[in-house]
């Protein structure tokens, strides 16, 4: 925690653990007339700051001082800070891209890649496909240039939803999971799909580890089409594939054919995330 350092004009807490500090969160209200919390994500710690804080004027995302939805940008905490922007001279004066946007995007390489440009491929065909996401790095394929995921709302939820929006009457209906989040939270909407044999085909997009929370394994490494078979689906609508570009035909083929075939099926793209490649590739040198 830094408390009143660094260049800033202003008094600064900075948190970075939990439980929150309240001694030092008193402490700066009792300098300031005005306190700003910016923190990503739901406004946890301004809730908080606002019952233990003596200061009155408490401004965040609750107020809307901030954007209540999204991520925090360098332009939405500068106006909410009042701060005018100084442009260096080598920058028009009219150029609002102050800061170069970087928009996160799936690693070179990566098999997520391939995925969705088989799958972008194969539902070109179809006039109104919708592929339901879920929560992990191939959330990515929702930017550009994939644009290959319609919706994202929690662990487990993308299974589900395309089952029941195929019973509502939508096809095609496709679900993308990882593979850490189908064993999260998976595994019982694909249960679901199967003893009803919803007319979906699920792609579990197999990485080989947990690759948004440092890259340990899966804990269904290894295990994906056992325990497919044993909730149900058959080995005629279960398959792997190796996403690389000179495989694209094979996978496209066979991401069509399971979308022709008006039943519950799987289908298991497996490539190891470059993270964790290159450094298990460097383990082995050593």
């Amino acid at each position: 925690m830094e408390c009143f350092g660094g260049n800033s004009p202003y008094p600064v807490l900075k948190v970075s653990q939990y439980p929150l500090p309240k001694r030092l969160v008193r402490e700066l209200s009792a300098h300031c007339d005005k306190l700003l919390i910016a923190e990503e994500g739901q406004p946890f710690v301004e809730d908080i700051v606002r019952g233990i804080s003596d200061t009155t004027d408490i401004l965040g995302r609750m107020d809307g001082t901030l954007p209540r939805t999204g991520e925090l940008t360098p332009d939405a905490v500068r106006e909410a800070l009042g701060l005018s922007v100084t442009l260096p001279a080598t920058i028009a004066s009219d150029d609002a891209d102050v800061v170069v946007p970087r928009p996160p995007a799936l690693c070179r390489g990566c098999g997520h890649r391939d995925v969705y440009a088989a799958l972008n491929e194969v539902l070109r065909e179809y006039e109104n496909a919708r592929v339901f996401g879920d929560i992990g790095c191939y959330t990515l394929g929702f930017l550009p240039p994939y644009r290959a995921i319609h919706s994202c709302v929690d662990m487990g939820a993308s299974i589900t939803m395309a089952k029941g929006a195929a019973d509502a009457g939508q096809w095609p209906a496709v679900a993308v999971i990882g593979d850490s989040t189908f064993t999260h939270s998976g595994m019982t909407g694909l249960l679901d799909a199967i003893n009803e044999n919803a007319d979906i085909t699920v792609i579990i997009s197999d990485n080989l580890t947990t690759g948004m929370t440092g890259g340990q394994d899966s804990a269904g490494i290894n295990k994906y089409e056992a325990i497919c078979r044993g909730l149900g689906i058959s080995d005629e609508h279960l398959h792997v594939v190796v996403p690389l570009p000179k495989n694209m035909p094979e996978i496209t083929a066979t991401i069509r054919n399971e979308i022709n075939y008006h039943g519950t099926s799987v289908i298991i793209p497996r490539r190891e995330c470059m993270q964790t490649l290159q450094r298990h590739l460097k383990e082995k040198k050593k």
